[in-house]
C-alpha cells in the first residue's frame, strides 16, 4: 500500500570471509548474512547465519539476538552445526530485575543443560560470535574520549574462538582499543569509520587460549555496522562487507 511504512527500521547485508594465510591469500572461507531490526522503542534484534568452511570441520551458526530498549542484552537463540552434524541449540535470557542470566540448551554431547548465573557488575555486552555482532559490541566504547584502550567484560554462548561448542554461558575479559577514525572501503562501498582492535594479552584468553589481535573498521554512526577487518596470528582471516541494504 502506497505511503504505508513498518514501525521499525531494517539493515541487512552479507560479510565475506577470506583467508590471509601464506599461499592462500584471498581464498574464500565462508560468509555471513545478517539483518538488524531497529524498533521504535529502542529495542534491537540481530539475526545472523554464519557459514565457516575453513578450517574444517565446517561451522554453521544461526543466531537471533535481542537487546532491550536500554541497549542491554535481552535474549539470544543459538543453533549450531559442526561438520555437517547438529552440535547444539539453546536460549540465553537475561533477567535484569533479578540480576541473573539463564541458559537452557541441549545437544548430543551435553544432553539437556540448564544454567542460572549472576550477571555481575560491569557487563559491557554479549558476544554472539557473528562478525556483525562483534562490530555492534564496540558501542560499549566511548569514542568521545579519543583513542584509548580498556578491558571489557562480556558474556557469550561459547568461549571457543569459532564459537564451535554447545551453547553454554561463559565469560571473557579482553582488551578493546579505539584506534581512531578513518575512511574504509569494501565491496559494499566507502564509509566513514571508527577503527577498533581487540587485544587479548592479559590472560587467561578465550577458552584458556589467547585470541590473536582482531582489527575492525565499523561505521562511525549509531548503527556500528562492520565494514572490514581481520584477525592475525594463526587464524589469519579477513572479512569484508559485500552487500548492504537499509530499509
Amino acid at each position: 500500500m502506497s505511503g504505508w511504512a513498518m514501525p521499525h527500521r531494517t539493515i541487512s547485508g552479507r560479510i565475506r570471509y577470506t583467508s590471509n594465510k601464506p599461499g592462500h591469500e584471498g581464498q574464500w572461507r565462508g560468509r555471513e548474512d545478517f539483518a538488524f531490526t531497529h524498533h521504535r522503542d529502542g529495542r534491537v534484534t540481530l539475526q545472523a547465519r554464519c557459514e565457516i568452511a575453513e578450517p574444517e570441520p565446517a561451522v554453521l551458526r544461526h543466531i537471533v539476538y535481542s537487546l532491550d530498549e536500554k541497549g542491554r542484552p535481552f535474549d539470544c537463540l543459538v543453533r549450531l552445526d559442526v561438520g555437517g552434524a547438529f552440535m547444539g541449540s539453546g536460549l540465553v535470557a537475561f533477567d535484569w530485575a533479578a540480576g541473573t542470566v539463564s541458559c537452557r540448551s541441549h545437544g548430543p554431547s551435553i544432553g539437556r543443560l540448564e544454567q542460572q548465573l549472576p550477571i555481575g557488575e560491569g557487563l559491557d555486552g554479549f558476544g554472539t560470535h557473528p562478525i556483525a555482532g562483534d562490530a555492534y559490541l564496540t558501542k560499549c566504547m566511548d569514542v568521545g574520549r579519543g583513542p584509548h584502550r580498556r578491558r571489557i567484560r562480556a558474556l557469550l554462548p561459547s568461549p571457543d574462538h569459532r564459537g564451535a561448542t554447545p551453547p553454554m554461558v561463559a565469560e571473557v575479559r579482553i582488551g578493546l582499543e579505539y584506534v581512531g577514525d578513518a575512511e574504509a572501503e569494501c565491496p559494499a562501498g566507502r564509509f566513514r569509520c571508527h577503527h577498533f582492535r581487540f587485544v587479548d594479552d592479559e590472560g587467561p584468553g578465550m577458552g584458556g587460549k589467547p585470541h590473536p589481535p582482531y582489527d575492525m573498521w565499523v561505521t562511525a554512526d549509531a548503527d556500528r555496522l562492520f565494514v572490514k577487518g581481520g584477525v592475525g596470528g594463526d587464524m589469519a582471516t579477513w572479512y569484508e562487507l559485500e552487500t548492504l541494504s537499509r530499509d
